[in-house]
């Protein structure tokens, strides 16, 4: 029968080498076990000059230097939409003076030729030209103080819109109510100015060169061209109501926006003094306990 093999105890002893004990061993094995690299209940090592671990429970800070954010406000979208409106009133405005200037006005702005194009000849064509010339002049007043005052409003609703671009509690005081008081005025003015369009144009068509130019025009089968109101005008007031109304609840809006940055600095410096009277009474209590151990 074979034998089992020897073991090379006598070798290793022959040659000097000897086996460590098993208590070594066992503890050579439990420092490898314990070591930081392979342990897994002690926190990993962060030299002090990197920055700390991300915490997940830390909530997300949200940032307000975005102009567009601060610009698209509700404060600035009611600007930017009075910007609009008082576009729109200055193309009425430009519209119904082109369209109630008359037909022979019409003809020399363009490649329109009068002479064929229209049922009147000779003496009639004659005074339609002067009765329209009259006409125009007479509303000459009212497309410039239109263009004037829509345009003014406009801008100056425009400049107020790129100024909205800092968020609210930075935004100078005089500026916010400089806003306030600008579109509480606006609304008045329009109001007021859509009273005394409509009153101006009545009183323009109700006079006998209107009279005559109507009379004139529906011999020849213009019956669209009369004293009344016309569209343009009626848009003028409809568009200039809407900006009224704009201007009005801006106002209401930018009142809000002002009690809300008040309240928002006076909890500031509340918050500022308080941690001021923490400090302070942090450093009295460190002095007392150093003249204690003193």
């Amino acid at each position: 029968m074979s034998q089992p093999p020897r073991s090379n105890r006598g070798n290793r002893e022959k040659n000097g080498e000897r086996r460590p004990p098993r208590d070594n061993r066992q503890s050579s094995s439990d420092h490898r076990r314990s070591s930081p690299d392979s342990s897994s209940s002690r926190p990993p090592y962060y030299p002090r000059n990197a920055d700390p671990p991300p915490n997940r429970d830390t909530p997300r800070v949200r940032r307000d230097d975005s102009k567009c954010s601060n610009i698209c406000s509700r404060r600035g979208i009611v600007l930017i939409c009075s910007v609009l409106t008082n576009g729109l009133v200055l193309i009425c405005v430009v519209a119904a003076q082109m369209v109630m200037s008359g037909l022979s006005s019409m003809g020399g702005m363009s490649s329109f030729n009068i002479n064929s194009n229209f049922n009147m000849q000779g003496t009639e064509l004659e005074q339609a030209r002067q009765l329209d010339m009259e006409y125009s002049q007479m509303r000459a007043p009212g497309i410039y103080g239109g263009v004037a005052f829509s345009l003014i409003f406009g801008v100056v609703s425009l400049l107020f819109v790129v100024a909205g671009s800092k968020p609210a509690y930075r935004t100078s005081r005089r500026l916010l109510v400089g806003a306030l008081a600008f579109q509480a005025g606006g609304a008045v003015a329009y109001v007021v100015a859509v009273g005394l369009y409509l009153h101006f144009v009545i009183q323009v068509n109700s006079t006998d060169v209107c009279k005559r130019r109507e009379i004139l025009y529906m011999r020849s089968g213009y019956t669209w061209m009369n004293c009344n109101v016309g569209g343009a005008d009626a848009a003028v007031a409809m568009f200039g109501l809407i900006t009224a109304i704009l201007y009005t609840a801006g106002t209401v809006i930018t009142v809000q926006t002002i009690r809300g940055v008040k309240r928002y600095l006076q909890e500031r410096k509340s918050r500022e003094a308080e941690k001021q009277q923490s400090r302070a009474s942090n450093q009295k209590g460190e002095l007392m306990a150093d003249d204690v151990f003193v």
